[in-house]
């Protein structure tokens, strides 16, 4: 079973900006769409955004479009999540995770569609 671990969360001012980055731990990961999710304090797991297995096509939610900039290597077995312009609001911890195999529709945003969940990364936007 394919293991992911997320890194570069941190604080930040508002306005500023930070990568986040998910490590697979093997192969696999390039058969597979991914996707950035956050949860905040109180609220429900969020899509943030989800990339098909080969990068050519993205999904954002509304509230990062322009912002944000998802991409993936599958020669490196890493996803990425390009973030700009944070605000307050973008304050969550951020997960990655794996498409699981049994959905095949695009463009895809629903958690429950995702596995493999990662620990999380922390990102924190001040005001």
């Amino acid at each position: 079973q394919v293991k992911l671990v997320e890194s570069g969360g941190g604080l930040v001012q508002a306005g500023g900006s930070l990568r986040l980055s998910c490590a697979a731990s093997d192969r696999t990961f390039s058969s597979a769409a991914m996707g950035w999710f956050r949860q905040a304090p109180g609220k429900e797991r969020e899509c943030v955004a989800t990339i098909n297995r080969t990068g050519g096509a993205t999904y954002y939610t509304d509230s990062v479009k322009g912002r944000f900039t998802i991409s993936r290597d599958n020669s490196k077995n890493a996803l990425y999540l390009q973030m700009s312009s944070l605000k307050p609001e973008d304050t969550a911890v951020y997960y990655c995770a794996r498409r699981l195999p049994s959905y095949t529709r695009w463009p895809s945003s629903d958690p429950k569609e995702y596995g493999n969940w990662g620990q999380g990364t922390q990102v924190t936007v001040s005001s």
